[in-house]
């Protein structure tokens, strides 16, 4: 789609920070859903170093535009293709043609996700609660679902959902929001039960609140200060990309930084 090369590294320094994942370093796929977004552009570099072929999804063209002068990759290593992913023959076309072009899926990362607030539930009317099911629970769901088949033949694969500290302590207001990050926690709980007998894991990060600036224009009036960054939770990612994250699976890791 888009064709601009720009080099941000040279390849021996990508490769002199590249971990090995279990298969050949050419061979590493991962797709990140939402991926124009502050927590996946905070990510991309760290797959980038450790030589992963990326597949982004994204809605808005102009950040796709953005995302690839940052990253600097070709089309051989990234491919960015727009998608909704509340729609599930959509996620599904992308899984496939990234399975296709790059040889197999190893990392999904599930990043679609959104938040509504300021309606106790007896005031949250069907369309705000829908709106919820569909961004957080429904756009995992679908990732997962169209992502396992080509991950199963892989010889390893991580999937990463995110949770919400909400869905744990259930503030009022939002009732829509924490119900819908509840269920993609429990989800991946039982996935990663369904994933005992394989070389995949699933575990989910729980944010507190990450500093974004969706998050700072949703809240104009909150203290941000110490809300964990997108790169300081990227890195908490990164380790679950790692060798010596193997033994994780089905765990819910809070990111709560000092909020």
């Amino acid at each position: 789609m888009f064709r601009r090369r720009v080099c941000l590294q040279s390849r021996a320094c990508m490769m002199s920070q590249t971990g090995h994942l279990g298969i050949g370093m050419q061979d590493n796929v991962a797709v990140v859903t939402g991926g124009t977004g502050g927590l996946g552009r905070a990510l991309l570099p760290y797959l980038i170093r450790r030589n992963f072929k990326i597949a982004v999804t994204y809605l808005i063209p102009e950040e796709a535009r953005k995302l690839e002068d940052a990253v600097g990759l070709d089309e051989d290593q990234l491919m960015l293709r727009r998608c909704d992913c509340t729609d599930a023959e959509a996620v599904e076309s992308v899984m496939k043609e990234a399975a296709e072009t790059f040889g197999g899926i190893n990392v999904v990362a599930a990043l679609v996700g959104g938040w509504a607030g300021g309606r106790d539930l007896a005031e949250t009317d069907t369309v705000r609660f829908d709106r919820m099911i569909d961004l957080n629970l429904r756009s995992t769901f679908y990732t997962l679902r169209a992502a396992l088949p080509h991950m199963r033949d892989a010889d390893w694969g991580r999937l990463i959902a995110i949770g919400s500290r909400a869905a744990i302590e259930n503030p009022t207001g939002q009732a829509a929001f924490n119900a819908s990050k509840a269920a993609v926690m429990s989800m991946i709980q039982s996935l990663a039960t369904e994933l005992d007998d394989t070389n995949l894991t699933a575990n989910v990060l729980v944010p507190s609140v990450i500093d974004t600036q969706a998050t700072r224009a949703a809240l104009p009036y909150a203290d941000y200060m110490h809300w964990p960054k997108p790169s300081e939770i990227a890195a908490v990612l990164d380790f679950l990309l790692s060798p010596a994250s193997a033994v994780i699976n089905g765990a819910t890791i809070p990111v709560y930084g000092k909020v």
